[in-house]
């Protein structure tokens, strides 16, 4: 598939994926206020001067990049960040982060005419994709442009890795249509440059720059008061399938501490209503975030069905199971729990954050456990021993804290693509790619 294939498909479908987004919308995963936004239609006027575009997928991938928006506004007085991304959550938390000016906008559908719009209006000096999500046509539109393009944090997990090697014809003049690309870690960075990018280069994740995740503390007070002095462990960011598991990892806990309570926050919470029927079908007492429900003595789930809320959760409780590991889906970033001081648990699948989940093991801040049988033991022994708690919260702070300037680093390699002011010249609404 080429991307002129691609872009006649991509137009010959606009109604099928139109109709997809509205789909989305009557299910409460699109912002109404700001649906034509996805359309392509801009929800702010654009700001004078420069403006650096940066897109990132979701959540993770937006607060990842907080600490290096703040630093370039730092250092350019005149410059103003548009961050993109697709998540009515995402969107909301940055409503309350962003700093002076910087202005978010949901990233557009991949649509010719939606991206031709988005540009027209936007007309960005300099574009960063941060992780790994890669959209053709508004990458070809924007080259097409004469805008410098840069991946950092760019990331290629070994299953993508295999599915992209079958598509070289498709990935290849993708990643070549950046001038540069700055891997979240060295085996990334390989993945990558073998596929065809340019210029590849490993400088440190940037995530390990990033700040404790922020919670409301009037929340935080509430719950805590609910949970009282209750023995308690998290799952985080589960997936289907896990939460069957840790459900029978309480059945064997609560014998041995009978007010244990167990928290479990899905990766995504709408599937909160399927969670809460399969643990009910197990004869567990249920607590739901998003009903508002209170905890009760004989409450033995507390289900973290909210969105945008895992600062809360991580500071609960501080043993974590980190989600997605127990099954082949590859694990979730241990970083943000190991700054909330947590005493990290991994299933035997954490292969999209090797190295993480490696410096977290090495550190001794983290365990592998190979199911539910040697999960019921080690949940045990921590929550028995508070002192061997504390011993593995403290080393996984210390090694997801390597003392490495990260941003500086990228914002070096960044410098050469930084469109001077004093050279700049306007741009025009060119209509390449339309």
């Amino acid at each position: 598939m080429t991307f002129g294939i691609y872009r006649g498909l991509t137009s010959l479908l606009g109604p099928l994926i139109t109709w997809h987004l509205r789909r989305r919308l009557a299910q409460g995963k699109e912002d109404p206020a700001r649906f034509n936004e996805r359309l392509g239609h801009a929800g702010q006027p654009r700001p004078a001067g420069t403006v650096v575009w940066v897109h990132g997928a979701s959540v993770g991938e937006v607060i990842s990049v907080l600490p290096l928006i703040e630093r370039l506004l730092q250092l350019h007085d005149d410059m103003h960040i548009l961050l993109t991304s697709g998540t009515v959550t995402s969107a909301r938390i940055m409503a309350d982060r962003l700093p002076n000016r910087a202005l978010h906008q949901y990233v557009p559908v991949d649509h010719p005419r939606c991206v031709r719009r988005f540009l027209d209006h936007w007309r960005p000096d300099l574009a960063l994709w941060v992780e790994s999500e890669l959209w053709p046509n508004l990458i070809q539109q924007t080259g097409q442009r004469g805008v410098a393009m840069a991946m950092i944090n760019a990331r290629m997990s070994e299953t993508s890795f295999r599915r992209w090697k079958r598509l070289p014809f498709l990935i290849k003049p993708l990643l070549q249509a950046f001038q540069f690309c700055i891997a979240q870690s060295a085996p990334d960075a390989g993945r990558l440059a073998t596929l065809g990018a340019h210029n590849v280069s490993f400088l440190g994740n940037l995530k390990s720059a990033s700040p404790p995740l922020s919670v409301d503390p009037r929340d935080l007070h509430k719950v805590k008061a609910m949970f009282g002095r209750r023995p308690r462990w998290l799952a985080a960011s589960t997936h289907p399938g896990e939460e069957i598991m840790i459900a029978k990892v309480h059945r064997h806990l609560v014998m041995q501490f009978p007010d244990l309570l167990t928290v479990i926050v899905p990766r995504h919470a709408n599937r909160g209503d399927e969670i809460a029927m399969d643990l009910a079908n197990l004869g567990l007492p249920i607590i739901r975030r998003s009903l508002g429900q209170a905890v009760r003595d004989n409450t033995a789930i507390y289900l973290g069905d909210s969105m945008g809320e895992m600062g809360l959760y991580y500071r609960l409780a501080n043993i974590v199971l980190m989600g997605g590991s127990l099954i082949e889906h590859g694990g979730q970033n241990p970083l943000e729990a190991a700054r909330l001081d947590a005493a990290l648990l991994f299933g035997p699948h954490m292969f999209n954050f090797t190295d993480q989940a490696d410096v977290m093991i090495d550190s001794g801040g983290a365990v592998v456990v190979t199911g539910v049988e040697d999960l019921v033991e080690h949940v045990a022994l921590l929550l028995s021993d508070g002192a061997e708690v504390d011993r593995r919260a403290k080393a996984a702070a210390a090694a997801a804290d390597d003392g490495h300037d990260v941003v500086a680093a990228i914002l070096q390699q960044l410098a050469p693509l930084l469109p001077d002011q004093r050279q700049r010249q306007p741009q025009g609404n060119s209509r390449a790619g339309a």
